[in-house]
């Protein structure tokens, strides 16, 4: 069987994630220890036991990479992994990029923890926001917040599936496009508790700061190859890696057409690799033909382990 493995991003987190892995495998609390002696504090017991800071963005992204990470290393313990491509939604791009050995975990966490912090700091907060448009087109979508762009910023920042984008941008010109949305026959509109409007134009001075950061950072060429968020492309080269996720900080996520690359290849089944299944969700509804499992606990790793080996 072919397989591809996916990573999730921000928004899968919830408080106690991992913990039954933990119990059964140790690398887990290991690589949340690499993680935190990097930052400086105890990242699995944010994790584990305080809702409120595993929410705040520069805590999530660094948990979330840990954890879909951690469990990667089960999973690869556990049999002999031999996935066709990696990919990951947003912050999850990174957890595919360790787990393909192109970066350091080490360096990932601290490339993400300051991610986190310059997306907090580009827009104040309670100012700027993001919210899920569900049953309506892509093109629709975008022809609408194109409509209101007189507001202030409002953009369509990711395609996660057929009738399901989500916009971002300030805070106003959000809302008043989610009441056009409405009008337009959306079947929900969705406000998401997010602190940073992400992958909008509001980020474009932070990613020329991130841009320093990322490029002052030790990358190569993984053994597997990622298919990145801006063009569902993998790179040719190191360069070209650094530039698209300097890209990818303020340009929209294309999970569909990522999705459906990894159909084209001959890709039969995603593997979702950490906390949730939002992309075994998505995955039915890009592409039927494909199958999804989302290892998160002992027992949907069982259901895997027997399905690919």
């Amino acid at each position: 069987m072919k397989y591809a493995l996916v990573f999730p991003g921000q928004g899968s987190q919830s408080l106690a994630m991992l913990a039954d892995l933990a119990d059964n495998f140790p690398l887990v609390k290991n690589t949340f220890e690499n993680a935190s002696d990097v930052l400086g504090f105890d990242l699995w017991k944010i994790a584990q036991k305080d809702q409120k800071a595993l929410n705040q963005t520069h805590n999530t992204q660094p948990a979330m990479l840990a954890a879909g990470y951690a469990t990667y290393q089960v999973l690869n313990n556990e049999t002999n992994l031999s996935p066709i491509c990696m990919a990951g939604h947003s912050l999850g791009e990174y957890t595919a990029l360790v787990a393909s050995n192109a970066l350091r975990f080490e360096d990932a966490i601290q490339l993400v923890r300051q991610r986190a912090e310059l997306m907090q700091s580009s827009v104040p907060a309670g100012t700027g926001a993001m919210a899920a448009i569900l049953g309506l087109n892509d093109k629709t979508v975008v022809e609408i917040c194109n409509n209101y762009v007189g507001e202030g910023v409002v953009e369509a920042v990711n395609f996660n599936a057929d009738t399901q984008v989500v916009i971002a941008g300030n805070k106003n010109a959000v809302d008043i496009t989610c009441r056009a949305m409405q009008k337009a026959g959306a079947r929900r509109v969705v406000l998401l508790p997010v602190s940073a409007p992400s992958h909008c134009s509001l980020m474009d001075d932070v990613a020329d700061v991130f841009a320093n950061n990322i490029h002052a950072t030790d990358f190569k060429m993984g053994n597997i190859d990622v298919l990145h968020n801006v063009d569902a492309k993998k790179s040719r080269d190191v360069t070209e890696l650094k530039n698209k996720l300097v890209a990818q900080l303020h340009k929209p996520v294309l999970w569909t057409a990522t999705v459906r690359a990894m159909h084209a290849m001959g890709i039969e089944k995603l593997i979702e690799s950490g906390p949730g299944k939002v992309l075994t969700g998505l995955t039915r509804k890009i592409e039927k033909s494909l199958t999804a499992n989302a290892v998160f606990d002992s027992n949907t790793l069982k259901t895997t382990l027997k399905e690919i080996r």
